[in-house]
């Protein structure tokens, strides 16, 4: 599977070029174009259990398309439902982290469920349960707003606010905390953050699906009472 990430970082879009018998999968509603001779198949992806903990506890949906090239250079095009970037992240033999709503593909040889993520998640953004992604294979991520990837050095701590944080590969240590003092935590547009301790590489966000959604809900008309 090679990836190339076009028109980003506002309103990307991944072209993959698959070789025969190649098969892809891909969050539900996510398919842009296809070859004519790329082949798809809708499924739960490992079984009702699984599909249900994806799409209850991990935010993604229920079924998933399994996408399969009948020859070499067949292409199919994806996107993501919200403006913003993608990144293309090869993974090798490991196990990572994905905020909810962030996984768009990935090639057979790689598993997407869902894994509790501890107690201390539980005021994040990410809430108890996030993606784990584990495996061989190309992987394609998206975020709301560009994206930005950094990789942290052994004992190196980076804050990032909870609405920001896209993944994370399973070395780097998670700590859900307080901005500041209370005061500062409700009046500051910050609320909770996270502080993240390598070895390892994560991947954030310029925009908050949060904070947008804090400013556009108020701007809604409102239903008229009725007398």
């Amino acid at each position: 599977m090679q990836t190339e990430i076009l028109y980003g970082p506002a309103y990307a879009a991944a072209k993959l070029t698959l070789a025969a018998d190649e098969t892809v999968r891909a969050e539900a509603g996510s398919m842009l174009a296809m070859s004519a001779g790329v082949s798809i198949e809708t499924s739960s992806q490992g079984g009702v259990m699984k599909g249900l903990r994806r799409a209850v506890l991990g935010g993604e949906s229920f079924f998933m398309n399994t996408f399969t090239s009948g020859a070499d250079g067949e292409e199919l095009f994806l996107a993501p439902p919200l403006p913003g970037d993608l990144v293309s992240w090869p993974v090798e033999n490991t196990s990572l982290y994905v905020q909810s709503g962030s996984f768009v593909a990935c090639s057979g040889g790689i598993e997407i469920d869902t894994k509790w993520g501890g107690a201390k998640t539980f005021f994040s953004r990410e809430g108890l349960f996030v993606l784990h992604v584990t495996g061989t294979g190309g992987l394609v991520l998206s975020s709301y707003g560009a994206i930005h990837g950094i990789d942290l050095q052994p004992g190196q701590r980076l804050t990032v606010d909870t609405g920001h944080l896209v993944a994370w590969t399973e070395g780097v240590g998670y700590e859900v905390r307080k901005v500041g003092g209370w005061k500062s935590t409700m009046l500051s547009g910050e609320g909770l953050v996270c502080d993240l301790t390598g070895p390892g590489r994560i991947y954030v966000q310029t925009r908050s699906q949060d904070a947008f959604l804090g400013w556009l809900i108020p701007q809604l008309p409102q239903p008229s009472s009725s007398s």
